[in-house]
């Protein structure tokens, strides 16, 4: 495994072996092939899936398919197995260093795990007066559980502080010179993200911890960055207390998730409730998912992402009615930036004349993809909304080309 700081961009995604590494896996995702005419830029929404997780999930429902945990006949006890197994999956995929103690819940997205997250661990945490910090300019799903956990412990009469955690309008990366004013002897727990969802900046969370110090729990949403980079636990970078990651952005189906829990600050990470059927196909495809990821590399994935998304922000830079959000240079090719600022397979801008809405139609008629909207992003109230392009490994440079092009004729 890599580590979970972010990698130096290639700044060429067409560089020969690379391109041939790329057909390759590209040629292995059926929808992708079989719409050569059409380009899928939107896979900080959901991936495509590979034709080897389409093989495990048919070879489980027609060879398999039972209940876990519920029975003892052999389907069931293999379903029971699978289960188990795509749970140390899991934490290997993550390099748990002490997987012995951690946990892994399977939930349907990061949005659930968050939540569930929120509901049954943090709310019979915290103590009258405690405080959290969290972010209000990420997705809104890593803001509103810890909202509501403030309403229900408000409800049982404890009352706790939210506060926010400064970032910085621009770049929409953490404000780190300013997390010294917001932690106090109060705060108990800090929820960040990995790697936003609007400006595909990586958050620096080593920064967190070294502000808040060795004992507060944070609990990361990795939504953009599980399947899309390398994430190492066992490196200091990522001394993170819980991982919340949606298993179909990352090659594996549709309303599939995971929560992995280290155990060590705080009490042990236990969900509330009866557990009920797992979504057992969904789990054998995030196994099977897994095994891809690992196979095709998940630093070479990254690095070819970061290419072409170097040569889009490079170019789309300079064309005079796009505004790109967040730092415009942060991946341009002659960029002077740390690699710690770079983007990571999102590229996000507006039109000064076109309405985003507009724009997302007008690229789709040319066969782009691309999602056009408010981007579910907490505490904006800009009515402008913007286009997200985000890549993945079956995305090309020609893709890219092809793109730009549109862009540069509507400009």
């Amino acid at each position: 495994m890599s580590t979970g700081r972010p990698l130096p961009p290639t700044g060429h995604a067409d560089d020969g072996p690379d391109r041939l590494w790329q057909r390759k896996l590209r040629e292995q995702f059926p929808i992708v092939t079989a719409h050569p005419e059409s380009a899928y830029l939107d896979s900080a929404a959901t991936s495509q899936k590979p034709q080897a997780v389409l093989d495990a999930v048919h070879a489980y429902l027609t060879t398999t398919n039972a209940n876990a945990g519920r029975g003892t006949y052999p389907w069931a006890n293999r379903t029971t197995r699978l289960v188990e197994e795509t749970r140390e999956r899991v934490k290997e995929f993550l390099g748990d260093p002490e997987p012995g103690r951690s946990t892994v819940h399977f939930t349907s997205g990061t949005s659930e795990g968050l939540r569930t997250v929120a509901r049954d661990w943090l709310v019979p945490y915290l103590r009258d007066g405690d405080e959290i910090l969290v972010p209000f300019a990420d997705h809104r799903a890593n803001l509103d559980p810890w909202l509501e956990a403030r309403r229900l412990l408000a409800e049982r009469g404890v009352g706790i502080q939210v506060r926010a955690l400064p970032h910085q309008a621009v770049s929409g990366d953490y404000d780190h010179r300013a997390l010294g004013g917001v932690v106090g002897p109060r705060t108990r727990f800090v929820a960040a993200t990995h790697v936003h969802h609007v400006y595909g900046g990586d958050m620096n969370v080593h920064r967190i911890r070294e502000a808040v110090g060795p004992d507060v729990p944070i609990c990361l949403d990795a939504a953009q960055s599980v399947g899309h980079l390398p994430v190492d636990l066992a490196d200091p970078a990522l001394d993170v207390d819980f991982v919340v990651f949606s298993g179909h952005k990352a090659m594996a189906l549709p309303g599939t998730g995971a929560v992995w829990a280290r155990n060590a600050r705080g009490p042990g990470f236990r969900p509330a409730g009866w557990r009920g059927t797992p979504n057992t196909v969904g789990i054998v495809s995030l196994g099977a998912a897994l095994d891809w990821l690992d196979e095709a590399g998940a630093d070479r994935i990254a690095r070819w992402t970061d290419g072409l998304t170097t040569r889009l922000t490079d170019r789309l830079r300079h064309l005079d009615p796009y505004e790109i959000l967040g730092c415009p240079t942060s991946l341009a090719a002659d960029s002077a930036l740390p690699a710690a600022q770079r983007r990571h397979g999102i590229v996000t801008f507006r039109h000064r004349d076109i309405p985003s809405d507009d724009l997302g139609f007008i690229l789709y008629s040319h066969g782009f993809m691309v999602r056009a909207d408010s981007l579910c992003q907490a505490g904006s109230d800009d009515e402008k909304g913007s286009v997200r392009v985000s890549l993945h490994v079956y995305n090309t440079v020609e893709e890219i080309d092809r793109l730009l092009a549109v862009l540069t004729s509507l400009a």
